[in-house]
């Protein structure tokens, strides 16, 4: 059964730079991370978090249509029966705001706040091996010591701006979904060019759409997408959810994507193609993330695959009334779910609109960004007022690598992973005593409901240096022949699935010029992995070298 929350008194450190942790990053994984180690063990302990305010992803991304892709009733902490069951989510995938109103009222009722210090960016951060202390530097030249350094900052927290020529000179305005103004911006009457289409383009374009006097759309890659369905939540479903919280969090751990519904145990070539039909648009009518579980071999079997991507693009082309547009839309070049699966609310129903224009520019490249607009390579033109780049972030690695990191004997973060991301769990790297990392590369976290992957993760964390205080262990990192072996599972993983198809993934780094090509989420499934984490613990932490 989960805990409820227990507090103890931590080591008082007022006034003083030296603690127990350090944690950057004050979003879903630092708040859980700092409540385990302060109120559950004790220890002292700070988060360093460079906005004003918690929320991580949730605090930044505030462009027009941010919503979560998993229900309300599962994006949430289900550690605590008692805060699941006391917040009240207001519909089926929260609102940006409402997912920002909930992690500040968990930050108030847990009594978060006090060990925060907010507007702290963090420049560095070096191991000293002789105190066996990380020393974590800030903007303001503040210098912090703490025996365990855990980075909780996020996934998708650095923003990608493609480095198009011309941008600086553009006379009008340009933002990027992931670093939104937080007075919003008025698209009111102005030509507005979207550059990207993923997840967070999808759900942009609608809402720019009926702002904007034109919204111009240039798609780089054409992308599926399932409606979301998005509704007001009823009394009767709240109250159901309320009651069977303990099913609901046991549906999490025991599923691959740790959401609260289970893939169906059907090979696709088990029922007729009329019967398949049927499934399929039974999960278009339903929405939402589910549709990729009707059957269990969607990622496994491409034949299977591909009838679920025939179906959905004929979906486009069902509702897009413009042939020419349907068939850009339509023209997708990667299994179904191979890249992160949107849903959304009218997005292909937006193509349909007067003031809206899509661009393939796959075809007919951006050559520059000019004073008054975009300019493709066959020299057409769109004159624009703003710019709205949707074009993801340096996913993984990137708000790592951005920490300046430095271990043992000078080695830094940036040069171990040269060739990409090394790591054993995705928990620790070889060279960085006492250094964790949640959800970083190498652990199923973008592949899952987030907030299930950050608590397995946070509380792997604490029981491990619960563990080591209580044996009077001081040093705790991966052994090099662990980390090969790892590096060698994911990729095994990955390589059983569909996934790697998606060529121009972000799960590979490919939407970052220059960025090694590797994937970098666990394949293995979400339940899976909480196993052999769980395994590896039970056998005195195996695979890591623990030392005083």
């Amino acid at each position: 059964m989960p805990d409820t929350i227990t507090r103890e008194a931590p080591r008082s450190t007022a006034g003083t730079g030296e603690f127990d942790a350090v944690i950057i990053g004050a979003g879903f994984s630092g708040l859980y991370q700092l409540h385990l180690l302060r109120d559950r063990l004790g220890l002292s302990v700070r988060v360093l978090e460079q906005a004003d305010g918690v929320g991580g992803t949730w605090y930044w991304n505030r462009y027009p249509g941010a919503r979560c892709d998993s229900e309300s009733h599962s994006y949430c902490y289900s550690f605590s029966p008692e805060l699941y069951r006391e917040w009240e989510w207001t519909e089926r995938y929260p609102e940006q705001p409402e997912i920002l109103r909930y992690l500040n009222w968990v930050t108030d009722r847990l009594d978060l706040r006090r060990d925060i210090a907010f507007d702290t960016r963090v420049t560095a951060a070096r191991y000293d091996a002789a105190a066996n202390r990380w020393q974590v530097t800030t903007e303001a030249g503040e210098t912090l010591r703490a025996t365990y350094l855990i980075t909780a900052v996020g996934c998708l927290s650095t923003a990608n701006v493609p480095k198009i020529p011309g941008l600086e000179s553009f006379r009008g305005r340009w933002v990027h979904t992931g670093q939104w103004p937080h007075e919003g911006v008025d698209f009111s009457g102005k030509r507005v060019g979207q550059i990207g289409t993923g997840s967070t383009g999808i759900q942009a374009v609608p809402v720019i759409a009926a702002q904007a006097g034109h919204l111009t759309v240039f798609q780089r890659t054409a992308n599926y997408s399932v409606p979301a369905r998005n509704a007001p939540l009823d009394e009767g479903f709240k109250a159901w959810a309320r009651e069977n919280y303990e099913a609901i969090r046991e549906a999490m751990h025991s599923t691959p994507n740790g959401h609260p519904f289970r893939i169906e145990d059907r090979s696709c070539w088990d029922v007729s193609e009329e019967e398949r039909r049927r499934i399929y648009e039974a999960g278009w009518e339903k929405g939402g993330l589910q549709f990729r579980a009707a059957f269990r071999d969607l990622l496994l079997d491409r034949r299977a695959n591909d009838t679920a991507a025939e179906f959905l693009k004929a979906k486009i082309r069902e509702i897009v009334k413009d042939p020419e547009t349907a068939a850009k839309l339509a023209d997708i070049d990667h299994p179904y779910a191979a890249k992160r699966p949107p849903i959304d609310t009218d997005y292909f129903e937006t193509y349909n609109r007067d003031n809206v224009t899509l661009v393939d520019v796959r075809s007919n490249p951006i050559e520059c960004v000019t004073p008054d607009g975009i300019r493709l390579r066959d020299g057409t033109e769109y004159p624009l007022d703003i710019i709205v780049f949707a074009t993801g972030f340096d996913a993984m690695t990137g708000p790592l690598l951005r920490l300046n990191i430095t271990g043992r004997d000078g080695l830094a973060l940036r040069e171990a992973w040269a060739a990409g991301p090394r790591s054993y769990l995705g928990l620790q790297v070889a060279g960085f005593p006492n250094l964790f990392t949640v959800t970083g590369p190498g652990s199923p976290s973008v592949l899952c409901n987030m907030p299930v992957a950050i608590e397995q993760h946070a509380e792997w964390i604490a029981d491990c240096i619960a563990a080591m205080r209580a044996r009077g262990i001081a040093r705790i990192e991966p052994r090099p022949e662990a980390v090969d072996r790892w590096v060698d599972h994911v990729n095994e993983a990955a390589n059983a699935t569909l996934l790697p198809q998606a060529g121009h993934s972000w799960y590979l780094g490919a939407n970052v010029p220059g960025k090694p090509r590797v994937f970098m989420p666990y394949a293995g499934g979400m339940a899976r992995y909480r196993q052999i984490c769980a395994e590896v613990a039970a056998k005195g932490y195996e695979g890591f070298v623990l030392s005083d």
